[in-house]
């Protein structure tokens, strides 16, 4: 498990939006703003099936992750990881909820049949101010 620095494990714990960079086939990055959350050990993340993101992770496990405090600019953590592993179903949809009450302080509202996955992201390396 790679040490994080206790002045940027705190980004973590705040309900910041981050933005989750994956390979696109051709190897060029693409970014997009996610929710997250924290597990201790692993940063965890939401998305729809067949969204971009989604078909970029399931194709090259490679992610990295930029948390910049909105009150203090200078203050960042880059988290470069994999993903060890995603689920769909409840425990995506209970994730992606509990995503939403952080976030938004209310239930998350899923359009008719999409299906959430849930990704558990391995940090490999950290980086930050």
């Amino acid at each position: 498990m790679v040490h994080i620095p206790e002045n940027l494990r705190e980004l973590l714990g705040k309900p910041i939006v981050c933005s989750l960079a994956t390979v696109m086939p051709d190897g060029q990055p693409q970014l997009t703003p996610v929710w997250f959350d924290y597990d201790g050990q692993y940063v965890r993340i939401n998305t729809a099936k067949g969204r971009q993101k989604y078909r970029n992770m399931q194709r090259d496990t490679r992610v990295a992750i930029l948390i910049v405090d909105p009150a203090n600019t200078g203050h960042w953590l880059e988290v470069r990881g994999h993903i060890v592993d995603s689920v769909e179903g409840q425990p995506a949809d209970d994730h992606i909820n509990a995503l939403s009450w952080r976030y938004d302080g209310k239930a998350f509202s899923k359009p008719q049949g999409q299906i959430r996955i849930m990704y558990r992201i391995a940090i490999d390396r950290v980086n930050g101010e």
